[in-house]
């Protein structure tokens, strides 16, 4: 399993839609839970949203419930989070992360539980 690589970042006004897309090398990309994270200027890193090996579980923080959908093609290796609704505060590097777990249905938002990480790329949300 290859590291995380994230494109689809930019800048967009408040109120504007981007797709981030994070694609993972190599195979078996269905035995790994995936997550998005995001590193604000001068904050810490937070877990935004996250989603099971299968697709049938995802979590996510209150900020963006109803805003952000997550999503996964496993046979492309792909997880792609849709991100509508924009907001300043959304502003940030945005990290992809994957782990393989043994749990179908379980994903979590806690760093310390994702193995490999990807670059990240930038998205901006002018006001």
């Amino acid at each position: 399993q290859s590291h995380p690589v994230e494109s689809g970042g930019g800048l967009v006004q408040s109120g504007g839609s981007l797709r981030l897309s994070c694609k993972v090398g190599g195979f078996g990309l269905e035995d790994y839970a995936v997550a998005w994270f995001r590193q604000a200027p001068g904050k810490e890193r937070e877990g935004v949203i996250c989603i099971s090996r299968t697709g049938r579980t995802t979590d996510y923080i209150e900020s963006v419930k109803g805003r952000f959908t997550i999503t996964r093609d496993n046979a492309k290796n792909t997880v792609t989070l849709e991100m509508n609704s924009l907001k300043p505060e959304d502003t940030g590097v945005y990290y992809c992360a994957s782990t393989w777990t043994s749990e179908y249905a379980v994903c979590e938002l806690t760093g310390s539980k994702y193995k490999d990480w990807g670059p990240g790329t930038q998205v901006t949300v002018s006001s």
